[in-house]
This record gives C-alpha cells, sequence and structure tokens, in this order.
C-alpha cells in the first residue's frame, strides 16, 4: 500500500505520512507493558500533495485533531494487532478527507412565514396581558 486512495481522482502518496508505534494505553497486561502495538499517525495537510481548495477546508475543520500547525494527528489503538491498527489509523484519515470533499452549500436567506409572525404577535400580545394584569388596582 503506497497511496491511499481517497476518491477517483485523490490519492495521499505514503511517503506524506509519518507513521509511529507506540504503546497501546489501558488494559491488556503484559502484552501492553511488551509490545508497540499502538500507531501514532501524522499529516501534514500544508505541505501534502491535496489540491488547495481541499487543504483549506481541513483546516477550518472544528477537528481536535487538527493543531494549529496544520498537522492532523490520529491515534490508533484499539487493536491488539500493530497492522491492524495501521489499517484503522489509514481508514480514519481517509475518512476525514472525504467530509471535505464535497464543496458545502450556501445557506440562503430566508424570511419568516407570515403564520409564524403572527404566532409571535399574539403571544407577544398576550404575554403584555400577563404583565398589565399585575399592575395595581385604582378605584
Amino acid at each position: 500500500m503506497d497511496t491511499i486512495t481517497i476518491s477517483a481522482e485523490i490519492a495521499i502518496p505514503q511517503n506524506e505520512i509519518e507513521i509511529t508505534a507506540i504503546r497501546s494505553q489501558g488494559a491488556g497486561g503484559q502484552n501492553v507493558n511488551k509490545v508497540a502495538t499502538g500507531i501514532h499517525l501524522r499529516f501534514d495537510i500544508a505541505h501534502s500533495s491535496l489540491p488547495h481548495q481541499l487543504k483549506q477546508r481541513l483546516l477550518q475543520l472544528p477537528d481536535r485533531r487538527i493543531s494549529k500547525d496544520g498537522i492532523l494527528i490520529i491515534k490508533s489503538q484499539q487493536s491488539r494487532s500493530q497492522e491492524q491498527n495501521k489499517i484503522n489509523a489509514f481508514n480514519t484519515l481517509a475518512a476525514v478527507v472525504q467530509k471535505v470533499l464535497s464543496e458545502p452549500r450556501k445557506r440562503k436567506k430566508t424570511l419568516p412565514g407570515k403564520n409564524s409572525v403572527a404566532r409571535r404577535i399574539e403571544q407577544k400580545k398576550m404575554r403584555g396581558k400577563i404583565k398589565e394584569l399585575r399592575q395595581r388596582i385604582t378605584h
């Protein structure tokens, strides 16, 4: 696997991804303490071969895995196998990039409907009547 295929036109070369084996956290007995099965994947968005618009959308994602320097950090340690964790990390990277493939739709400004305006005004009138009844009674 020398590239990660995102779509028909977009693929990420393996040399743009930095992979480090780490020891997994959590329960697992001696295996966790001896074997580095977890994967730490680092992908520099700004210096990648992705199209410019895609880079911009990735950098604007509200994702805590993307650092201020524009590096996407994915930590995979679900499996006991390092190879399976590597596959999971690649799949997560592909999913993050696929999320920004389609351009977001522009919001159309709309006005409130006649019925909703009428309901709002009616509620305001009712509230005004309630407050009017709270006033002091004069003889």
